[in-house]
């Protein structure tokens, strides 16, 4: 709820409610927040409230860095070991995105486009980098939640995949780790008209 905006920054927790919400005590809400605030996409006023954090721009750098890192090798890897099944999945994944992008599914799109990006970690080898990926994406993954909606973010999306797997397919290193940075640096372009619209959301510190 909190990745997919559902929960707003600045939205204030009920542990006493999250508890009731979801049938448990307040005991594993508690640890369940204290999780979200070592993520720092919760803050934790201890006596007073729990918050929804805003968006941290420089969080979102960070684990941007990491991923763009993790995956240019990843990319480089699978294109020097092309694999049709792989390729199939892929397609697979981004057909399903098609059918999706046009009806403004915003969170089944995403799903999709985590899905995606996992399937290459796991072929290459590596899916507990995935899991740290995720575990530190809580920032840029709002920040894009909040970019998506934009004219022609989805097919740029499905277009960048396609260009990413084309180039796996044709065994072009280049190509696949050129595809990748510019698919994965769209929404940090965006960072200034994301805050215009949205300034109350995002915070530098």
């Amino acid at each position: 709820m909190i990745l997919s905006l559902e929960l707003a920054p600045g939205t204030v927790l009920s542990r006493a409610d999250l508890a009731t919400q979801y049938g448990l005590s307040q005991t594993p809400v508690r640890d369940a927040l204290m999780k979200l605030g070592e993520e720092g996409l919760v803050d934790i006023f201890p006596q007073h409230a729990t918050v929804v954090s805003q968006i941290n721009v420089t969080s979102a750098l960070q684990a941007h860095f990491l991923r763009r890192s993790i995956e240019l090798e990843i990319v480089r890897t699978l294109a020097e070991h092309t694999d049709a099944a792989l390729v199939g999945q892929l397609r697979s994944t981004i057909a399903r995105q098609m059918e999706l992008r046009d009806l403004k599914s915003y969170e089944q799109f995403s799903l999709l486009d985590q899905a995606f990006h996992r399937q290459m970690y796991e072929a290459a080898g590596v899916p507990q980098l995935w899991d740290l990926v995720r575990r530190l994406s809580g920032h840029i993954d709002r920040l894009r939640r909040l970019h998506l909606p934009a004219e022609g973010k989805t097919m740029a999306v499905v277009r960048d995949h396609t260009e990413i797997v084309d180039a796996i397919e044709k065994g072009d290193a280049e190509a696949a780790q050129a595809a990748l940075r510019k698919h994965l640096s769209g929404t940090l372009n965006q960072v200034d008209q994301i805050r215009t619209r949205h300034p109350d959301f995002l915070t530098e510190d």
